[in-house]
Formats: structure tokens, C-alpha cells, sequence
């Protein structure tokens, strides 16, 4: 190449993308005839320098490859979610010295401290002087979920109600105070009107207070209260008298789980 080769590079303000510098690099050289990498005849074009110029630096992504996409976020490792609460929850869980006694109407208890709801539910009586229970306690309420759901429960005998009529309730909500008198606790299915237990309804054998005992009734909720840990009652075993009226779930292994 006879005379230097007047080539402009042109860029605006701030710092040159390192291919303009690059291209300017080699316009110099190729005008001075000096060699930018090695020695190179004056007017030529070496290869190797020329690679050298435009070589990528070594940060650079490897040619071919892809860039990443700045909204893929890395694998997170997510540790497994935790199991729903049950559906029902053991309503003596918080009693002091439970001591459980024989299964009648219901399952009789002796002991002290607070008595949680077994589960969401609507309260549909509560005093503390019902004439009909020793010690005058008499709460009930109507289950509205799981597999008992329409049925209703009462506690009775030495408790102090804590809640009100028309109350919603969980098996969070403290529906009374059992104090240890000389009756202690009843409790079981109560009838659907909140009147009174169950097992007194011609539909379930008519047996009230005088026996025999245990009751289907009484058992059919012993068992429950089993299936959630609460100790069975001193004469589960024995062989029951009355009728389980239909609508009873036989199996409360679905009491303790969520689907």
C-alpha cells in the first residue's frame, strides 16, 4: 500500500464500545506501517495481531452461547408444605389432672381447666344453672364441618359456659371452664333441638340417666374422642345398649384429618 490510508472512526461522548477501539487501533496501524502484535510488514495486515484486537475479553460469553434471560430466577430449593390442621382437635387437650370415668349417655370426665369446641361449630345453648345436670353447667353446639357435620355435642354437669348462643366457634374457642366438683363432666351427642343427650330419644333407645350403660350413643362419641387421643372411658369394652341413630359416622378415622 503506497501512502498512509486516512480513515475516520467517528463516536460521541463517553468511552469507546471495545470494537471501535479496536477498528481505530488497526486504521493507525495500517496508516503507520507499525505492527500492533509481533512484527508485520508496514502496509500489511498481520492475521494473528489483527485477532488479537477484535479478541474478545475473557468475560465475555463463549460464542455461540446464550445470553440469560434476566427473569429466569436460579432453582429455589422449597422446603415441603406443612400438613392442614385436623378437623377435629382433642377438647380436653388443656385440662389439668383428666382423668376419664365410665361412658353412659355420654363420656364422663373428671378434672380441671378450659374445654375447646372439637371443631367449627354454631353454639346453641349455654347456661351454668340448667336443673337437669348436676353442678348446672349445659352447653351445646351444632358441628358444622367434617364428618360429624349437623350433629350436635353438649358439655355438661361442672362447667362454667364461656361462650354465648349463636356464637361461632373452632376447635381454638374455649366454650367452658371444667372445675373439679363432685359431679366432673358429660359429654357426648346431644339431641338436635340442644334439650338434652342423645341416647334419649326413642330413635336411639330411649335410655336416660338410669342406665343401661354404656349407651351406642355414648360409645359412638367415646370413640371420637379415642381417634383424637383422649383416654377411652372405663367401661368402653363392654357391650352397649340403645341404637346408634342413622347419620353416625362408624369410622372416625376421617375426624382427624383434612382432605
Amino acid at each position: 500500500m503506497g501512502g498512509a490510508a486516512a480513515i475516520a472512526v467517528a463516536h460521541g461522548p463517553g468511552p469507546a464500545h471495545p470494537a471501535a477501539r479496536g477498528l481505530a487501533d488497526a486504521v493507525r496501524v495500517v496508516g503507520s506501517g507499525a505492527p500492533a502484535s509481533g512484527p508485520a510488514p508496514a502496509g500489511h495486515v498481520n492475521a494473528e495481531w489483527l485477532r488479537d484486537i477484535f479478541a474478545e475479553p475473557a468475560s465475555a460469553a463463549p460464542s455461540g452461547s446464550r445470553p440469560q434471560d434476566p427473569k429466569a430466577s436460579p432453582e429455589v430449593s422449597r422446603a415441603p408444605a406443612a400438613p392442614p390442621p385436623p378437623v377435629y382437635a382433642n377438647p380436653f387437650r388443656a385440662v389439668s389432672g383428666l382423668r376419664p370415668e365410665r361412658v353412659d349417655m355420654g363420656a364422663d370426665f373428671g378434672g380441671s381447666g378450659p374445654v375447646y369446641a372439637l371443631g367449627h361449630g354454631v353454639i346453641t345453648s349455654a347456661t351454668g344453672d340448667s336443673a337437669g345436670w348436676p353442678g348446672g353447667g349445659w352447653i351445646t353446639y351444632r358441628l358444622t364441618d367434617g364428618p360429624a357435620a349437623g350433629l350436635s355435642v353438649y358439655v355438661a354437669e361442672d362447667v362454667t359456659p364461656a361462650v354465648q348462643v349463636g356464637q361461632e366457634v373452632s376447635s381454638a374457642t374455649v366454650i367452658a371452664n371444667m372445675f373439679d366438683g363432685s359431679a366432673g363432666i358429660e359429654t357426648g351427642w346431644a339431641q338436635p333441638g340442644g334439650g338434652s343427650a342423645e341416647s334419649q330419644l326413642a330413635a336411639a333407645g330411649a335410655i336416660s340417666g338410669g342406665g343401661p350403660f354404656p349407651t351406642r350413643v355414648g360409645l359412638s362419641f367415646d370413640e371420637l374422642l379415642q381417634a383424637l387421643g383422649v383416654p377411652d372411658g372405663s367401661n368402653a369394652a363392654e357391650a352397649a345398649s340403645g341404637i346408634l341413630p342413622p347419620g353416625y359416622p362408624s369410622d372416625w378415622t376421617a375426624a382427624t384429618l383434612r382432605p
